[in-house]
């Protein structure tokens, strides 16, 4: 037993901890036939990342599940790691050698790599070290990271099983190009924003007549790549024009006119330019009637050398040059504004532009298909549910993926070409000369897209494809925590490839957190600038306080708001049990041995602390796993807070200097018993607080983090007992706003009356009315009928108390005090009534709610008659 500092100073001991942690392995785990795996693979943040409220919010989460089931006896295993982020670290690395007046091409392929490979050795760890500070007990030993030998052995297997398959294919698509970036992206790395913008409506005259179509755009510089207008076969308006052209204005080259079911005979004019190199919808349009793909944007959003004298100008400028020539030319009809939905690169904000570009692709209904049907059976379920819908959205929706990057870090696309003979190898390992021919070949240039490799996260980083223990024993693995916003992006890949190379789904349950706003309810963003840096929090407060702060009202599914008064709620709560436990250790002989003292020995306050524990530890347990965190932490701070400190310490405090040494040594080992199993239930939500209280306790070996998880104990379940002392404590309660209302001085004690139908349960409780009632002596009665002029009253639903101190108050603030619980007991009274007078309510809820309902509608009739009876005792 060792003596705890006067003041909790987070500052001092949480480095001390973590470190305490790490050099016991405690962290570590291990295939073990006796235990049943648990499994958690962290989402991997980016190596050129700083630590958000967002990664602090996932960590949380996924610490308190691990630490959870490590306590109920799992293999419990929490994979840590760091992903390589293509796009985003090569922008790092370019943005750096720029300052030094380089570019990519300077330093050549290998050159540049070696610069990526520093800054990733150089940055990467930093996000490791911040994850520590938030006291993330992950298996450090086990950390892996997307580019390490083992990820990319995965990966190029993967790539060469799925091409074997005629599952990835190099082709001539229309892809999201990112002219910042220039490189392709996904359709899942698009985001959609509003942008204020306008319809042009242009007019193409029809060959061979006076006549002109008239349809609309959002985007006129790409008419010089127009190769049609198409219309709708049953649009009556223009049957006339069916096998007829247009000229394409500006231009003055024939297009086609073609009759083709995708354009909407009821948007604007019905009829839409057909440009297959810039537009998805026009593509498929191109397709289907052997259309000439004609670009007129080059990778930097310039206008190609084919666009005559726009050539070489930026699309904006383009497009205001082009409307000027159609307004000259009399083809600009009218301009109208017009709001609409503009897909951006997810990474730097810019338009992207669709264009046609060889590309490699996964072909994605065959993978989807079983993907989909997995979460539809139940073979992996999604909290909250609702979230499954998103899901489907986009599986049922979803596009071949473009997975070839126009980068260099990351990993290169094991396809290589021959010069000589034209043929194409996809090879797992290096190709130095053609299998076919013998001629040199030469490596595809593109990498893969970074979600390639994340998507395989869940066994490759158990040591898939090999067949390792690892890989046996963990996986799959079990829940999958992250945020709504990366379900696409992520989550579905991470499905339909465990399904596809393993033959089993990589988790069963995806947790779905929401994202940290501030307290005005606004996403943090640096153009608002109310980001939030979690470490400055965790420097000033300490890591528990923020953690207890981002789980405390928290639910799946829905966002949180952070603020300065809830981390210093959370900062003083652990004030409140440090204190606590000081005060318990200071009332502590020397040779004090923990352990509960026999039933005979308990007192009334004893069980009803044991039991409500007990009743604590069962419901702490089932709402964690139903995943309801926030609700765990709440009950456990609330039974901390005002059960074990302000009430039971207070009444220990009594019994620990009684004359009788086995009511002391009883009082002592009860409050030693109960800290000890509330700071393993609280253990998930603070871990560093709880580990060093739990360290100085007498007894304690090891580490908090694998003691067993509290379980219901029936010997310890004293409910009778337990609700007698509530009874009790609402009485209290009641009898103490009494007075404080009134304004008596807790020195006045008087003698008091009360009429109960409970004798039993108030005729135990002598000693806490006395001590915490201010009582001199109590008469109990199931029935008073005394006189009640001069006594104010404390009443609660089993009990009214006639207390006679009407000399000490104000007749007229008693009167008005009373009429306020009048009027809550009237309150109560109508809700519940109406609650039960709706008839599908009463049908259609639980029989035990309806009841439920029913006994506190009665409670609040006896409370205003008791109420009412007062009122006319003063009047």
């Amino acid at each position: 037993m060792q003596e705890l500092e006067k003041l909790y100073d987070p500052a001092r001991v949480e480095d001390d901890i973590y470190a305490f942690w790490l050099n016991g392995g405690y962290f570590h785990t291990q295939p073990d036939p006796e235990k049943k795996p648990y499994t958690i693979v962290m989402p991997p943040p980016n190596v050129t990342g700083q630590l958000h409220m967002g990664h602090a919010m996932d960590e949380t989460w996924q610490d308190i599940l691990i630490r959870f089931k490590r306590m109920q006896g799992y293999a419990a295993l929490w994979v840590p790691g760091t992903d390589h982020a293509s796009i985003a670290t090569e922008a790092k690395v370019v943005a750096k050698m720029k300052e030094e007046g380089l570019t990519k091409e300077d330093l050549g392929r290998d050159g540049f790599l070696e610069r990526a490979w520093a800054w990733k050795e150089q940055y990467g760890g930093r996000i490791v070290d911040q994850l520590k500070k938030l006291g993330c007990s992950c298996d450090w030993e086990r950390e892996r990271f997307t580019m390490d030998e083992g990820c990319s052995k995965a990966v190029l297997k993967v790539f060469k099983d799925l091409y074997d398959k005629d599952l990835i294919y190099r082709g001539e698509r229309i892809i999201n190009w990112c002219p910042h970036c220039r490189t392709s992206i996904s359709d899942a790395e698009v985001e959609y924003e509003d942008q204020e913008g306008f319809f042009w409506h242009l007019k193409y005259p029809i060959v061979g007549t006076s006549e002109c179509l008239v349809l609309a755009t959002t985007r006129p510089e790409t008419m010089l790549g127009d190769t049609a207008v198409a219309i709708h076969p049953d649009d009556e308006r223009y049957r006339h024009l069916q096998g007829k052209k247009v000229l394409l204005p500006l231009v003055n080259k024939e297009i086609p006119i073609v009759t083709d079911t995708y354009v909407d005979m009821d948007f604007g004019t019905g009829v839409v330019k057909i440009t297959p190199a810039h537009d998805p919808n026009d593509f498929e349009v191109g397709q289907r009637h052997g259309l000439p793909i004609v670009k007129c944007l080059d990778e930097t959003a310039h206008m190609t050398a084919d666009c005559v004298r726009y050539a070489g100008l930026d699309r904006y400028e383009a497009r205001k040059a082009i409307v000027a020539d159609l307004e000259a030319g009399g083809y600009l009809e009218k301009i109208e504004p017009h709001a609409h939905n503009v897909g951006t690169c997810y990474r730097c904000g810019t338009t992207i532009e669709p264009m046609v570009s060889k590309q490699w692709f996964v072909r994605m209904e065959p993978l989807a298909e079983p993907a989909i049907e997995a979460v539809r059976n139940g073979t992996i379920r999604f909290v909250p549910e609702r979230f499954s819908k998103n899901y489907y959205h986009w599986m049922e929706n979803t596009r071949d993926w473009c997975i070839s990057r126009q980068l260099w870090w990351g990993h290169r696309i094991p396809a290589y070409y021959c010069d000589a003979c034209g043929e194409v190898h996809v090879s797992a390992e290096p190709l130095a000369a053609c299998p076919k021919c013998g001629g040199p070949v030469r490596q595809d240039e593109d990498t893969l897209d970074t979600w390639f490799s994340s998507a395989l996260w869940p066994f490759s980083t158990l040591g898939w494809p090999g067949d390792t223990e690892d890989y046996k024993y963990f996986y799959p693995t079990n829940t999958l925590v992250t945020a709504y916003d990366i379900i696409t992006f992520w989550v579905s890949r991470m499905i339909f490839s465990g399904l596809e190379y393993t033959g089993k789904a990589p988790f069963d349950t995806v947790l779905i957190h929401g994202l940290v706003r501030d307290a005005q309810g606004r996403k943090m963003s640096k153009s608002l600038g109310n980001g939030i840096d979690p470490l400055e929090v965790i420097a000033q407060y300490g890591a528990d306080a923020l953690r207890l702060t981002l789980i405390l009202g928290s639910t799946p599914g829905n966002d949180t708001r952070f603020s300065e008064e809830k981390i210093r709620a959370s900062r003083n709560f652990a004030n409140k049990l440090w204190n606590a436990a000081r005060f318990v250790m200071m009332n502590l002989p020397g040779d004090f041995a923990p352990g509960l003292p026999g039933a005979d020995q308990l007192d009334l306050s004893d069980k009803w602390v044991l039991s409500t524990l007990n009743h604590l530890a069962a419901a702490v347990t089932e709402h964690l796993e139903k995943f309801e965190l926030g609700l765990a932490a709440q009950k456990v701070q609330d039974f901390i807070w005002e059960v074990y400190c302000d009430w039971y310490i207070e009444i220990a405090k009594v019994r620990l200097n009684a004359a009788d040494p086995a009511e002391a040594d009883a009082a002592r080992k009860v409050l030693v018993y109960v800290l000890c199993q509330a700071l393993k239930l609280l253990h998930p939500f603070m871990p560093f607080i709880t580990e060093e209280i739990y360290r100085a306790l007498p007894g304690a070996g090891g580490s908090i983090m694998v003691e067993q998880w509290p379980v219901f104990c029936k010997e310890l379940d004293f409910a009778a007992d337990e609700a007698d002392f509530e009874m009790l404590m609402d009485y209290i309660k009641a009898v103490r706003n009494l007075r404080a209302e009134m304004g008596v001085h807790p020195a006045k004690r008087t003698s008091m009356i009360i009429e109960t139908a409970e004798t039993a349960a108030f005729g135990r409780g002598g000693e806490y009315l006395a001590k915490f009632a201010f009582a001199t002596d109590v008469t109990l009665t199931e029935t008073y009928e005394g006189p009640t002029a001069g006594m104010a009253q404390a009443i609660t639903h089993n009990a009214r108390g006639f207390i006679p101190m009407m000399e000490l108050i104000d007749r007229e603030k008693e009167l008005a005090r009373l009429g306020k619980e009048k009027a809550g007991a009237e309150k109560e009274i109508a809700q519940f009534s109406r609650q039960l007078e709706n008839e599908g309510f009463v049908s259609k809820a639980p029989a035990q709610v309806v009841e439920e309902i029913r006994q506190k509608l009665a409670r609040a009739k006896e409370k205003l008659a008791r109420v009412e009876q007062s009122i006319q005792g003063l009047e």
